[in-house]
């Protein structure tokens, strides 16, 4: 795992540690003495459901931090967007918003709730305000799993064979044919956000190396464009069920530090 733009503080070997404890959480600190942020909001991507967190999860309970996993229908951005607010809501403080995958045009549009502190994107989309991300997608290589994206009825989701090896790529096969059948079919319904929250909240990006479903030299120009502090994990798209820990430490580094 590399690391680039804006050094983490306080990156030591707590961080670099293969556990994560609340001892280690609770004493977390910004580099002004304040108090790390103990509230976190996960929202998955398409194709994906809540349970895409189910390793990073404990890791985060682990450390003392309330968690909650957003169920977002897919149905729409707009509902999308409704469930993880109503998901804020019922968080007492300051919260961290998490991403994965398309779940960033979600927190790009919901990151300005008052109770938002910082955003959190795993491989994920960061779309400025009003943009076609489709057009954006087209300056770059078409990654590989786009042929096996299936659409019919206003929905989209990936073939079988295409979601083994691009989308779950570096899964174990057996863990991903799970992660197959819970998968979300997104709406078709251009996806376009009326803000960009990275603009106004302090940001976090953990590329994933070897995705085969955003390109990632793309994941590094939404990285760089919201001058977000950014880790590289050598991982495909789902760097949140094959590299946890990298993940949950990015996301305890965040809310130190937000």
């Amino acid at each position: 795992m590399e690391i680039s733009r804006r050094r983490f503080s306080a990156l030591g070997a707590g961080i670099a540690a293969t556990t994560l404890s609340g001892a280690t959480a609770a004493r977390a600190e910004t580099s002004s003495g304040k108090h790390a942020v103990r509230n976190v909001v996960l929202v998955h991507g398409a194709y994906a459901d809540g349970s895409s967190w189910a390793k990073v999860i404990p890791l985060l309970q682990e450390a003392g931090m309330n968690v909650t996993a957003v169920q977002n229908p897919l149905t729409s951005l707009a509902d999308d967007v409704a469930a993880t607010n109503f998901a804020l809501a019922r968080r007492d403080g300051p919260t961290l918003l998490v991403a994965h995958s398309y779940g960033g045009t979600v927190i790009s549009e919901a990151g300005l709730a008052p109770n938002v502190t910082g955003l959190v994107y795993v491989a994920a989309r960061a779309p400025e305000a009003g943009e076609d991300f489709a057009a954006l997608s087209a300056r770059f290589p078409t990654p590989p799993v786009t042929p096996g994206i299936i659409t019919s009825g206003g929905f989209k989701w990936i073939g079988r064979s295409a979601f083994l090896r691009d989308f779950a790529n570096g899964v174990p096969r057996k863990e991903a044919l799970v992660l197959y059948a819970a998968q979300g079919p997104l709406s078709t319904a251009p996806p376009t956000t009326s803000v960009a929250a990275w603009h106004e909240r302090p940001s976090w990006y953990a590329v994933s190396k070897n995705d085969r479903t955003i390109d990632p030299d793309l994941e590094r120009f939404m990285a760089r464009r919201m001058n977000a502090t950014t880790i590289e994990v050598d991982s495909g798209h789902l760097s949140l069920v094959t590299h946890p820990k990298a993940i949950a430490r990015l996301i305890l580094r965040a809310a130190a530090d937000s």
